[in-house]
């Protein structure tokens, strides 16, 4: 490992695949230097390259085209839209809301007609009062009068007091609503939060066991954890199968790589007896790299069954200095910036993680010159690992597969004395089960930047 570079480690902040992320100034993958030699913080701007040809047609973005009819959308389709963007709960109150408030308008209606049909029940004759005949026409009006006036001052009293009576009611219908609906869909947040923490995981023996009535939601749930229970067990016995297969095919290995040193070690064998060997042994070898890959997989993939402090700063300084000869060998600079970081998990997997990323970086380099960048520290509350290399450029589109086993750029199978295609694999899987995620976005310049975020102890 050399000195550090003149240039600025082109390093960027975890950034999901596909998501535009803006960078933290500290680590930004094209940070520039200002006039007194400070990164600036800009956005990450990722070079898409030439996506391949989509198998539909294209997408229209722009304009329609001359004389095209304008799209017409109903009224139906603009309440549609709207609604479709307002959350389930709150549809919810606003339905418990909305039939409250019918309810009561229906109700303060009645109560208004109902009104008028009392008073004038209840209101005495005009004949209860004695008066002369001929003022009987004058007694018959007044009374008449009066009765009306009565009719309309009640209903008046009445309706002012219906209405502020209303409103307070649809505002405590919405408040009771929302507590109703936040109780209804507390299931099914339950289920949401447990699903979303075994996608995280490796599918360990967590289920939801959803305490309650014998329901729908309880059905649900329990289906769920049946699902869950079969995936597990399909899980288990695919890594089984793995790490039982990659056993058993070291011991022939073993014997081979033997034989053949044995071979090669005989001072009356041919000169061609010698290549031959010494390809076999390289062969051999790769295959031994490839068992070994495999094994560390289905490890990876497991649930933890150590959990240590371990101090990321220690463990990427031996990941250096052990890949050190092969960065010189190669010729690749390797620059360090290296913090304290603490996080609790397995330490020979979270060392064969960072092993693996400089690793890949020396390999997948320039021919001359290349450059690589190792970072840890403590970014927003995040322990931070990251490396970034110099090489060939990285189209955005395949960044994703490059996760994937026995994946590499532009090859879908290992056909390069590079690797077996699984270094990006086993550290996806090593930081999912350490509870943390791994990112990668395209270098510009060519490369790739890798971010792995844990959990600080």
């Amino acid at each position: 490992m050399s000195g550090a570079p003149e240039e600025r480690p082109p390093f960027g902040p975890a950034e999901e695949i596909g998501q535009a992320v803006p960078t933290h100034p500290m680590i930004s993958p094209h940070s520039e230097r200002g006039e007194r030699g400070a990164p600036q913080a800009v956005t990450a701007v990722r070079r898409t390259g030439t996506p391949p040809p989509p198998s539909g047609p294209p997408a229209w973005d722009g304009p329609p085209p001359v004389g095209a009819s304008p799209v017409r959308v109903s009224p139906l389709d603009r309440v549609k839209r709207i609604t479709d963007r307002v959350s389930i709960r709150w549809r919810l109150t606003l339905t418990y809301g909305a039939l409250f408030f019918v309810a009561g308008a229906l109700l303060l209606f009645v109560m208004y007609v109902m009104v008028a049909w009392a008073i004038d029940v209840a209101w005495p004759p005009h004949t209860a009062f004695d008066y002369p005949p001929e003022d009987e026409w004058k007694v018959k009006q007044y009374w008449a009068l009066q009765r009306d006036s009565a009719i309309i001052v009640a209903r008046q009293h009445m309706l002012t007091r219906s209405l502020l009576a209303l409103v307070g009611l649809g505002i405590l219908a919405l408040i009771i609503g929302y507590v109703v609906a936040d109780r209804a869909l507390k299931p099914i947040q339950q289920m949401t939060t447990t699903a979303r923490t075994l996608s995280d995981s490796t599918l360990a023996h967590e289920r939801i066991d959803l305490k309650g009535p014998n329901d729908e939601l309880k059905e649900l749930a329990d289906t769920f954890d049946a699902m869950l229970t079969r995936l597990n067990v399909a899980f288990d016995a695919q890594r089984r199968f793995v790490a039982n297969a990659s056993h058993e095919l070291r011991t022939p290995l073993t014997i081979n790589r033997t034989v053949l040193e044995i071979a090669l070690g005989d001072p009356e064998a041919s000169a061609d007896l010698k290549t031959l060997g010494r390809t076999l042994l390289e062969v051999n070898a790769r295959n031994e790299r490839l068992i070994e890959g495999l094994l560390l997989l289905a490890r990876s993939e497991r649930e933890l069954s150590v959990r240590k402090p371990v101090d990321v700063k220690e463990v990427a300084e031996t990941a250096v200095e052990q890949l050190a000869p092969r960065a010189e060998e190669a010729g690749v600079t390797v620059a360090a910036e290296l913090r304290n970081a603490e996080t609790v998990g397995d330490p020979v997997l979270l060392e064969r993680c960072v092993a693996n990323l400089v690793e890949n970086a020396i390999k997948h380099n320039l021919p001359e010159s290349g450059k690589v960048w190792v970072r840890t520290g403590m970014v927003e509350g995040a322990l931070v690992v990251q490396v970034a290399n110099t090489g060939p450029h990285v189209p955005a589109y395949e960044v994703n597969s490059l996760f994937e086993p026995f994946r590499r750029l532009n090859a879908d199978r290992v056909d390069s004395a590079k690797g077996a295609g699984l270094g990006l694999s086993i550290v996806r899987a090593v930081v999912r089960a350490h509870g943390g995620n791994v990112a990668a976005v395209p270098r510009d310049g060519g490369g790739l930047v890798v971010t792995v975020r844990l959990q600080p102890r």
